[in-house]
């Protein structure tokens, strides 16, 4: 049966890339779901790295990234930069007889600037952190500016309802998919800058799905530095009170 499903998968991905400027990687395979439907956040491409030799009789881990446009493609990305995360991953795994790292595939959504609504800050800034300001301290921060008539945020926030969909939405999918674990143990999440704070942000809120994160370049401030900025002082109130604490988890921070 799961034979199958991934049969079907490549049939329909095969289909529907047709339409669209396929995304290019030099180790291992991708696959590219468009426009993946949810009732929690705008329809996402979503991206399904494999490794070289990827097969349903072995179990993969599972590495959840955000900004899923940026990670596998140059010639693809806004700035002609990417991760690398195939390059990489590829070799790390390659170097088995050195326990460098178990097998795992990559799952990645794109966000929310993609189709052009400049809602990254939006969508990554942990929400529950804002608890912890005075309204007006919300107020102040939800109205920076980047730049004139640029600004730092645009409506609501709603990290709570991307993580929804990853958890409830989009894991769920892969599991029954691909030939992968699904527990908290072999089931990681990562990102840089504002994927950091988002990163930090999912192993918190769902302690029992992400079991490691990896904070990369982690944007710590939130937003735009200023003098009195009361966002690092909500977001170290919220990391006391609901950060895992330690036994069970991995976490790189930096």
């Amino acid at each position: 049966m799961r034979s199958l499903s991934i049969t079907l998968f490549l049939f329909l991905s095969l289909i529907t890339s047709f339409f669209s400027v396929a995304f290019q990687v030099s180790d291992g395979s991708l696959l590219r779901i468009q426009q993946f439907q949810s009732q929690y956040v705008a329809a996402k491409d979503v991206f399904i790295w494999l490794p070289p030799g990827y097969n349903n009789e072995q179990r993969y881990a599972v590495l959840y990234m955000h900004d899923g446009q940026m990670l596998f493609d140059a010639s693809q990305t806004w700035n002609k930069q990417e991760w690398g995360v195939d390059e990489v991953a590829g070799k790390l795994m390659r170097e088995q007889s050195a326990n460098t790292i178990q097998p795992f595939i990559v799952v990645a959504a794109t966000n929310a600037d993609f189709f052009g609504k400049g809602q990254r800050m939006n969508e990554y800034f942990p929400q529950k952190a804002t608890q912890y300001l005075q309204p007006k301290q919300l107020e102040e921060m939800l109205a920076l500016q980047r730049g004139p008539e640029q600004p730092l945020f645009r409506g609501e926030l709603f990290a709570d309802q991307y993580l929804a969909f990853l958890v409830k939405e989009l894991k769920p999918y892969i599991d029954k998919t691909f030939s992968v674990y699904t527990d908290a143990q072999n089931t990681a999440i990562m990102g840089s800058s504002m994927g950091g704070l988002i990163s930090m942000y999912a192993m918190s809120e769902y302690p029992d799905v992400f079991g490691k994160a990896a904070c990369l370049s982690t944007h710590w401030v939130g937003a735009i530095p200023r003098d009195n900025n009361p966002l690092p002082q909500a977001l170290f109130d919220y990391v006391q009170e609901h950060f895992p604490k330690a036994g069970k988890h991995k976490v790189y921070f930096d």
